[in-house]
């Protein structure tokens, strides 16, 4: 990669959507949204506020289409990192620990954006929560097939339960800042899975 002014002129600029997006996924997730005002948003992304607005309507807009890009890469990501490889399915469902510790040992992990945003958002406003609950069941149905591709009975429970272990470790790593968790997930999901 190169760092030259001819390198920069000619790479591909963001669309201002884009720009608005990323800083605000940036600053969200290391900071909390309640703690990002949008003006430091459209400084860091170098925008105007009336085109945030005009893309967005509002900051809770722009919420929304962080968590939408942010749940739709994560999951792009983490069911790449345990079906890529292929293998049986009990070898694919093996790969939750390992994945999700190449996922705490990077230098931006900040837990996850859903249940950080459930977490920060009026418990009686389900907007997040139904956000979260859209995001987490495209994990669970992925998790559930593989299940069910391995022979388990009550796949859905077994998935349902691998879950609950994820988003504890995510919490766990989130708050001790030890990776471990990772490895302690992995164990618990072998724990789980009948033989």
């Amino acid at each position: 990669m190169s760092d030259s002014p001819i390198a920069e002129a000619t790479a591909p600029r963001l669309s201002p959507r884009d720009r608005l997006i990323d800083s605000a996924r940036a600053l969200f997730c290391r900071y909390g949204i309640n703690s990002v005002g949008v003006d430091a948003i459209i400084e860091h992304a170098g925008t105007a506020k009336t085109t945030l607005y005009k893309l967005f309507g509002s900051k809770d807009g722009l919420v929304e289409a962080v968590l939408e890009r942010e749940g739709a890469e994560w999951r792009s990501w983490f069911l790449d990192s345990i079906d890529g490889p292929g293998g049986s399915a009990r070898d694919r469902l093996g790969r939750i620990g390992p994945a999700l510790h190449d996922w705490f040992t990077r230098p931006d992990f900040y837990g996850c954006p859903f249940i950080n945003a459930v977490g920060e958002s009026d418990k009686a406003d389900d907007r997040m929560r139904k956000l979260a609950i859209a995001h987490k069941t495209v994990v669970i149905d992925r998790l559930t097939a593989l299940c069910t591709e391995a022979g388990i009975k009550e796949p859905t429970e077994i998935a349902h339960t691998l879950g609950l272990v994820i988003d504890g470790a995510i919490v766990m790593a989130l708050v001790t800042r030890d990776a471990g968790a990772a490895d302690v997930a992995g164990r618990a999901c072998a724990a789980i899975l009948p033989r």
